[in-house]
């Protein structure tokens, strides 16, 4: 699956690198419909600041993308609750994303897995490779919370697994290292966790050309790759990303 990322920021959509120095990529409704008639499978949507902001998911930004796409929509940022939840598939998103309220309250996963499906749960996960200096932790990467900013000591790969065993059925997973750099996805990340769970792996951060999305189905072992500025600033169209994958022998639905 080849996954556009809209990441909103005060109802614009934003990318930036690393998880800082944003920059302007339009209106969140035009490029879900731009994507949608491109042949994108998936849209994720992100308030990015509402955890950081401690305020809700701006449901009427939710509700002009939903009215643009009929391609599967997941949206997360600033969901601490089944109210939150539920308030997110009314208004027209077919899964949710929780990052930060996933670690402060994991039975938020089981409890929305139970009442809406684990096909509805994504858990996503902002994680960094330890520097030197962190005997922490033992996988190697550390999770972070509230938009990259809190770091909690989770060991990634072992927050996966206890994510999908609380109900998770996707694991949406961002490389903070490699976010926004063009560089390619954290290969030896996203392979750890593909590797450690039973449900689907979204690769995200890095990609700068299409090679990267090969290789992190490939490399990685990733079952779907997100990307952003590679589409939102012109580099490429999904029809090419998905066309020159198919040329590779990964299949695709073009």
């Amino acid at each position: 699956r080849i996954i556009p990322c809209l990441d909103v920021d005060g109802g614009r959509v934003v990318k930036g690198t690393s998880f800082v120095n944003l920059r302007d990529a339009g209106d969140p409704a035009e490029l879900a419909a731009q994507y949608d008639r491109e042949g994108g499978d998936e849209l994720v949507f992100l308030d990015i600041t509402a955890s950081s902001d401690s305020r809700d998911t701006m449901v009427g930004v939710v509700q002009r993308v939903s009215e643009q796409v009929f391609i599967p929509l997941t949206v997360g940022g600033g969901i601490r609750s089944i109210e939150d939840v539920r308030r997110m598939l009314n208004a027209g998103a077919d899964k949710v994303s929780i990052n930060t309220a996933a670690i402060n309250t994991p039975d938020l996963i089981t409890d929305g897995a139970n009442q809406f499906g684990s096909q509805c749960i994504v858990v996503a996960i902002d994680a960094r490779r330890v520097v030197e200096g962190e005997e922490y932790p033992a996988s190697g990467w550390q999770v972070f919370t509230h938009g990259g900013r809190n770091p909690t000591g989770l060991d990634a790969v072992k927050w996966a697994q206890r994510a999908v065993g609380l109900g998770s059925g996707e694991i949406l997973l961002t490389s903070m290292d490699e976010d926004g750099q063009l560089n390619g996805y954290d290969l030896e990340l996203t392979r750890a966790i593909s590797r450690a769970v039973p449900v689907p792996v979204i690769a995200s951060g890095g990609a700068g050309n299409l090679e990267h999305l090969y290789d992190a189905f490939t490399g990685g072992e990733a079952d779907a790759v997100l990307a952003a500025s590679i589409f939102h600033f012109g580099t490429y169209s999904i029809a090419e990303a998905k066309n020159y994958l198919a040329s590779r022998d990964i299949p695709m639905r073009v």
